[in-house]
Order: C-alpha cells, then sequence, then structure tokens
C-alpha cells in the first residue's frame, strides 16, 4: 500500500514567491505535514513524493527520515500537469512493484490535515475496492449555470465535494490513464474522474472525508490551518 502525496504544482493562485506546498504551516512545510501523516499510518508500506523539477532535492531534504520504518521518503520529479505528476507516480512504482497486488494512495500536497482515521478509512477500503475516493456532504445549494443563467438545481442530498485521499489498485489507475494520455480532449483535474470517464464499470466507491482535510489555495487557507492545528493541542 503505496500513498504518493502530490506536490509537483506551483501554487499560482495562492501568490506566493515559491510552491505553496513548500511553504510553513506550524513550523513545518505542507509536504512535511503530508509525508508524517502516511509515514505514521499502519497501513501504508511506502510513502512516495512527486515535486516540481526545481524543487527535488529541497524537498528530498526536508522529508528525509519521515518515511516509513525510518526509511525515508522516496522524491521523484513531477509533469507539467497534475496528470502528468500522477503518471509519472504510476511508472515509477509499476517498475517496482506488481500493479495488480499494490494500491496507491494520491493526496494532494495542499491538504496538510488529513488525519489518521481518514487514511485507515481509505486502506481498509481500497483493500475490498479498485477505486475510492473521498467526499464531504455539500452545505451548500448547487445549481449548474451556462452562460450567467442558472439552469438547474440538482437535488443537495446526491451532491458532495471530492477531497483526497484517492485510492486506486495500481493496475487500474495505469489502465485508466493510459487511455487518458491518448485522450487531449480531456484534461483530468482528479484521478475518480478519470476512472469514471475511462473504465466506467469500475465502481468509485466513496469513503467519508473529514472538514479537516481543507485544501489551502489561498493565503486565507494557510491561516484557517494554523487555527485548526491550534485549536487541537489546545483541545
Amino acid at each position: 500500500m503505496v500513498a504518493v502525496v502530490l506536490g509537483g504544482g506551483t501554487g499560482t493562485r495562492f501568490g506566493a514567491a515559491r510552491p505553496k506546498q513548500l511553504l510553513t504551516l506550524d513550523g513545518r512545510s505542507l509536504v512535511e505535514h503530508c509525508v508524517a501523516a502516511f509515514s505514521a499510518a499502519p497501513g501504508i508500506d511506502e510513502v512516495l513524493l512527486v515535486m516540481g523539477a526545481a524543487f527535488v532535492e529541497e524537498a528530498a531534504g526536508l522529508v528525509a527520515g519521515l518515511g516509513g520504518a525510518g526509511q525515508g521518503c522516496a522524491v521523484i520529479e513531477g509533469g507539467v500537469t497534475r496528470a502528468d505528476s500522477v503518471r509519472n507516480a504510476i511508472g515509477h512504482l509499476a517498475a517496482r512493484n506488481d500493479p495488480a497486488a499494490t494500491g496507491v494512495l494520491f493526496h494532494d500536497a495542499a491538504r496538510p490535515l488529513v488525519d489518521q482515521r481518514v487514511i485507515a478509512d481509505c486502506v481498509a477500503a481500497l483493500r475490498e475496492h479498485d477505486a475510492i475516493g473521498t467526499a464531504v456532504p455539500t452545505p451548500d445549494t448547487i445549481v449548474v449555470v451556462k452562460d450567467g443563467v442558472m439552469h438547474h438545481v440538482p437535488p443537495r442530498e446526491s451532491l458532495m465535494r471530492c477531497q483526497t485521499p484517492q485510492g486506486f489498485r495500481l493496475s487500474v489507475i495505469a489502465l485508466a490513464h493510459e487511455m487518458a494520455a491518448s485522450d487531449p480532449a480531456f484534461v483530468p483535474t482528479d484521478d475518480c474522474g478519470v476512472i469514471l470517464r475511462y473504465l466506467p464499470d469500475v465502481p468509485v466507491h466513496v469513503v467519508a472525508g473529514s472538514e479537516r482535510t481543507m485544501k489551502v489555495t489561498y493565503p486565507a487557507d494557510l491561516a484557517v490551518a494554523e487555527i485548526l492545528l491550534r485549536s487541537e493541542v489546545i483541545g
């Protein structure tokens, strides 16, 4: 069971001079928080970090010693897009493991507060299913909009907000991404979407996520994450 932390993005929406996943949260970079969480999880055998080419060496220094069983965390170079980074990770893992007997959890480095309950539930679900994704109910009404006009209001009880980790049997996600790579008209933003589009007969089972697994997208999100961490310490 391998956890892949995806930290190859540039974080342009955050507006910092450095990729947001290298910014500090409570004395640690976001990637360190993620790698440490998965390394501490009993069900995870290996942790792999994917970083942009210019930051591989720096990230390797940050996470040295954080990998499972004290073996460190491997760091590999990502690609131009998120999908490219995922495919680099798939290639790296497939060359070293039996794809049919390997589970992989993909997690965004921009979600540094992933907790042990979520990780354990994902690991357990992935032992039973070929594809799983974490999600939380949406508290808001969602509308379908076209050309600035509301067209449809889907029933809220059927809607959820996707998070990560998202988990797959390695052979399954490898096949789906192979098909996606040959379709230039589709630019995937997450991996459950790749399964749904190219392997529709593979059910993607839902694991309950957590509001704590928030995504750091803007500077204000980092401040919220700091508050959440401090509240846990106080509690």
